[in-house]
C-alpha cells in the first residue's frame, strides 16, 4: 500500500501511526491522545486529494491553515470526504473555531450529503470539542443517523477536556444502550474525575474489571491518575503508598514508562514529595529510563517535601539537573522551566535561575517567561517589571497568569503608580471582565497603600468569585479597616473557606474586637470548616493584643494540634507588650525548640528584660544569641523619590547624605519636643545613660527615612504629596509617637508599611488608634 507522509503537532507522547482507511479513525483518535509535535501521520494516498495533502504539510500555524483553505476553496474539482476530515483536524489541533465553522458551512453548500458521513462527522464533532463549542458539538451528535464507539469517545474527551464530570458520566452511560465502551472510551471518562468522584470512579474500575478493560495500559494509567486525584473520605490526601493508585501500580506486571509517570505525577498531586522522589530513584535503580515528563513531575515534587531539608531538596534539583545535561533535555523548554521554578522556591541562586532562562535563547516560551518573572517578585520586583518590558519588546504577548505575575510584584513597591501604569495596560489588552487578574488588582493596590483603589475595582466586577471576596477582606484587615470587612463578609454570596476566617479573624486582631473575633472563631465549623492552625494563631492574637495573655495561654494548651512557630511567636509578642516575663520564657523556649536559628526569641526576651530594667538577664539573652551565631533582622526602611528607592538601616551609615540627613533629623526632633514629643527610653537596649538611650532611637530606620523624604519633596515642589515608607519589622513605640506628631508638625500625611499592617498618619492621630 502506498502511504503518503504529512507533518501533524499534537501534544504528549511520540508516536508513529497508519492509518490505512476510513474505517480506522478509532485507532488514529489513540494518536490524538498521544502524539507529539512534530509526529508522522500516514494516509493512503488515494484516499486524499494529493494538491491539498502536499500543502498541508506545513499547516503548523493559523496563518498556514488559511492559506490551505484559500487553495481548497479555490478548487473547482470535488472534494473527498478524507480531505474535510483531515482539515477540521487540524482546525482543532490548532484551536480555529472561525475557519472550521467557515469550512462546516462551505461543506453544507456545496455536498450536503457529507455530514451524514461518519468518518467526517467525527472530525467536525471533535473539532467543536477541542474549541469549546460543546452545546454545538452535543447537537450535532445528537442528530447523527448512525454512530460508532469513536463517536461516543470524542464527545466524553471534549466534555471531560472542559471539566463536565456530570454530561461524560451520563454521556457513557447512553452509550452502555448500543456499544461496548473500548480502552479508549474507559481511560477517557476515567480522566474526567476529579478529587470528589471517588464513587464513580470506583464504580466506572468495576465496570473495566467485568469487561477485561482494566489489563490495557492506557485503562490502568487512567486508574492510577483517577485514584491520586481521590481524597480520603474526611478530605485530606493520603500520606501514605497504602492507597489504590499504589495497589494498582504495584499490581501491573510490566508497567510502561507512561505508568512509572503517572504514579510519580499522582504524588506530586498529593503533596507526597518523598515518595515521587523515591520512585523516581527506583525507575533509575531498574533501568526504566526517563522522559521530559518524568523529569518535570520529579522536580516538582520536590516543591512538597518537608521544608525543613531545604539543603537536601536543592541537592537533589542539581542532581535532576546533571540528568537533563547527561540526556540532553536540558535543551527542552518544558525542562528548563521546571528548574527555575524549583531553584527559585528552594532558595537557591537566583542567578542560576536566570543564565538558565538566558541559555535557553530562541526556545523560552510564554510559560518560561513568565517563570523567571515570578523568580524574581521576592527578590527584585523591579526586574520583574524589567523582564516584562523585555517580554513585550520581543513581541510576545501577555495572557492572563504573565499578567497575575506583574501584578503581584506591583503589590512589592511604595505606591499603587506601577499598578495602575499596569492596570491601564490590562485594561487595553483583557477585552473581557477578567476575575482572577481584577482579584491580583486588589491585591496590589492594597499592598501598596491605595485601598481605595482596591475597593473601586472590587465593585467595578461583575462576577466575584471566593477569592475576590477574600481579598477584599484581607486587603481591609491589612488598612486596620475590621468593621468594614466585617460587613463585607455579611454580604458574601458565596460559601466561605478556611482562608475567609483567616481575613477576617487578622481584621478583628488589629483593631481590638475580641468578642467578634471570639464569635467568629466558634462559628468557622458550621460552616463545615475544620480550624487550621492560621486561625488558632489569630485568636492567640486576639486574646494576647487586648491584654488577656493568661487566657491565651490556656487557649493554647487546650489547642487540638501542636501549636507552630507562628502561633508561639504571636504568643511572645503579648507577653512582650504586657510584661509577662513567666509566659515570656516559655514561648521563648518553644521557639528556640522549633527553630533555632531564629532571632525573634532572643530579641523578644531582650527587649522585655530591658523594659523591665533587667539589663544584666538582657545581657545575657544578647550572649546567648551570639553563642548560638544567631543573627537580627536588620530593621530596614525604604522610601522611593524620582523612580529610585533609598534603602535606610538604623543608624544611616550606609547612606551617602548621613551627615546631612542627621542634621535635618535633630532640628525635626527639637521642633517635636516643643509640642510634646518624649522619647521612650526604656526601649533602649542597654543601662547606659538617658542621653546615650535617647540617641539610639533617633536613628531608627523610619525617622531617617522621613526626614530624606522631607528633604526631597521641599526640594522637588511636592509639598502635599503623602509620605510612603515601607518598614521590614514592625514599627516600635517610640517610631509609632514621633510619627503621630511629625503628621501634625508638617501638615503631611505619612503611610507606613511594617510587616504587619498600614499605619496612615495625619494630624496627630494613627489608622491604628495605637493598638497594632
Amino acid at each position: 500500500m502506498k502511504l503518503t507522509t504529512i507533518y501533524c503537532s499534537f501534544h504528549g507522547i511520540r508516536n508513529l501511526v497508519s492509518c490505512p482507511s476510513k474505517h480506522a479513525f478509532g485507532f488514529q483518535f489513540r494518536c490524538w491522545r498521544s502524539a507529539a509535535e512534530g509526529d508522522i501521520v500516514h494516509f493512503r494516498t488515494e484516499d486524499i486529494d494529493n494538491d491539498y495533502l502536499l500543502e498541508s504539510r506545513t499547516i503548523s500555524s493559523r496563518g498556514h491553515l488559511r492559506r490551505a483553505l484559500s487553495l481548497f476553496y479555490s478548487s473547482k474539482q470535488p472534494h473527498s470526504h478524507q480531505t474535510y476530515a483531515y482539515l477540521f483536524h487540524v482546525c482543532a489541533r490548532l484551536r480555529c473555531l472561525q475557519e472550521g465553522v467557515g469550512l462546516h458551512r462551505y461543506m453544507l453548500s456545496q455536498n450536503p450529503m457529507v455530514s451524514f458521513d461518519l468518518f467526517v462527522t467525527n472530525h467536525l464533532i471533535n473539532m467543536y470539542c477541542k474549541c469549546g463549542h460543546l452545546d454545538y458539538a452535543n447537537q450535532l451528535f445528537n442528530e447523527m443517523p448512525r454512530r460508532n464507539y469513536v463517536s461516543w469517545t470524542v464527545l466524553i474527551t471534549g466534555f471531560s477536556q472542559y471539566g463536565h464530570v456530570d454530561e461524560c458520566f451520563l454521556i457513557f452511560s447512553r452509550m452502555l444502550v448500543d456499544h461496548r465502551p473500548n480502552e479508549f472510551t474507559v481511560s477517557s471518562l476515567l480522566t474526567s474525575f476529579g478529587e470528589h468522584d471517588g464513587e464513580r470512579g470506583r464504580q466506572i474500575h468495576g465496570f473495566a474489571l467485568k469487561i477485561s478493560l482494566d489489563a490495557f495500559v492506557y485503562v490502568a494509567n487512567a486508574l492510577i491518575t483517577m485514584y491520586s486525584k481521590i481524597c480520603s473520605e474526611d478530605g485530606a490526601f493520603k500520606d501514605s503508598k497504602d492507597d489504590d493508585a499504589w495497589t494498582m501500580f504495584k499490581s501491573m506486571e510490566n508497567p510502561s514508562l507512561i505508568t512509572w509517570n503517572s504514579m510519580i505525577a499522582g504524588f506530586c498531586f498529593r503533596k507526597l514529595g518523598h515518595q515521587a522522589i523515591y520512585l523516581f530513584m527506583q525507575m533509575n535503580r531498574h533501568g526504566i529510563g526517563f522522559d521530559r515528563a518524568t523529569l518535570v513531575s520529579t522536580l516538582s515534587s520536590t516543591s512538597f517535601c518537608n521544608r525543613d531539608e531545604f539543603g537536601r531538596r536543592l541537592s537533589f534539583c542539581h542532581q535532576i539537573h546533571c540528568q537533563a545535561l547527561k540526556t540532553a533535555f536540558i535543551s527542552e523548554v518544558e525542562i528548563i522551566t521546571a528548574l527555575v521554578k524549583t531553584y527559585a522556591e528552594l532558595g537557591g541562586d537566583i542567578a542560576d535561575s536566570y543564565r538558565l532562562f538566558v541559555e535557553a535563547g530562541y526556545n523560552r516560551d510564554i510559560v518560561l517567561w513568565t517563570s523567571i518573572m515570578a523568580a524574581f517578585i521576592d527578590h527584585d520586583p523591579g526586574k520583574t517589571l524589567s523582564l516584562f518590558c523585555q517580554f513585550r519588546q520581543e513581541g510576545l504577548t501577555p495572557d492572563g497568569h504573565t499578567f497575575s505575575i506583574v501584578l503581584k510584584a506591583c503589590a512589592g513597591f511604595l505606591t499603587e503608580k506601577h499598578a495602575s501604569t499596569y492596570h491601564s495596560l490590562l485594561i487595553k489588552s483583557m477585552s473581557e471582565d477578567h476575575t482572577v487578574l481584577n482579584n491580583a488588582l486588589i491585591h496590589a493596590y492594597g499592598r501598596c497603600g491605595s485601598i481605595s483603589s482596591s475597593k473601586k475595582v472590587f465593585n467595578q466586577m461583575k462576577h466575584h468569585d471566593l477569592v475576590s471576596w477574600n481579598t477584599m477582606m484581607k486587603a481591609y484587615a491589612l488598612h486596620g479597616q475590621a468593621e468594614i470587612a466585617l460587613q463585607l463578609f455579611t454580604k458574601m454570596n458565596v460559601p466561605p473557606d478556611a482562608t475567609t476566617f483567616v481575613s477576617l479573624l487578622s481584621a478583628c486582631s488589629h483593631a481590638g474586637l475580641v468578642e467578634e473575633g471570639t464569635s467568629l472563631f466558634n462559628s468557622i465549623t458550621n460552616y463545615g470548616i475544620v480550624c487550621r492552625l492560621d486561625h488558632y494563631a489569630c485568636m492567640v492574637d486576639i486574646l494576647g493584643r487586648s491584654g488577656q495573655v493568661q487566657e491565651a495561654h490556656d487557649f493554647i494548651s487546650n489547642m487540638p494540634i501542636e501549636p507552630d512557630f507562628v502561633v508561639w511567636s504571636s504568643f511572645l509578642g503579648s507577653c512582650r507588650k504586657y510584661g509577662a516575663t513567666g509566659l515570656a520564657k516559655l514561648a521563648s523556649y518553644k521557639l528556640k525548640e522549633l527553630d533555632p536559628s531564629n532571632s525573634l526569641a532572643y530579641v523578644q526576651m531582650s527587649n522585655l528584660y530591658c523594659f523591665n530594667g533587667s539589663f544584666y538577664e538582657a545581657d545575657l539573652i544578647r550572649m546567648e544569641m551570639t553563642g548560638s551565631r544567631v543573627k537580627k533582622e536588620p530593621g530596614l526602611s525604604r522610601v522611593e523619590i524620582e523612580n529610585q528607592v533609598h534603602e535606610f538601616a538604623s543608624g544611616g551609615r550606609c547612606h551617602p547624605q548621613r551627615e546631612v540627613i542627621c542634621n535635618e533629623l535633630e532640628k525635626l526632633i527639637g521642633r517635636l519636643k516643643e509640642i510634646g514629643y518624649v522619647p521612650e527610653t526604656s526601649l533602649a537596649l542597654h543601662d547606659v545613660e538617658q542621653e546615650q538611650k535617647e540617641q539610639q532611637l533617633y536613628h531608627h530606620s523610619e525617622k531617617l527615612a522621613l526626614v530624606f523624604s522631607v528633604m526631597n519633596d521641599y526640594n522637588l515642589g511636592r509639598v502635599n504629596n503623602p509620605i510612603r515608607i515601607m518598614k521590614n519589622i514592625r514599627i516600635c513605640v517610640d517610631c509609632h509617637n514621633f510619627m503621630k506628631l511629625a503628621s501634625r508638625l508638617l501638615q503631611k500625611e505619612i503611610v507606613i508599611r511594617d510587616s504587619n499592617r498600614f499605619h496612615h498618619f495625619m494630624a496627630g492621630l494613627c489608622s491604628c488608634n495605637d493598638y497594632w
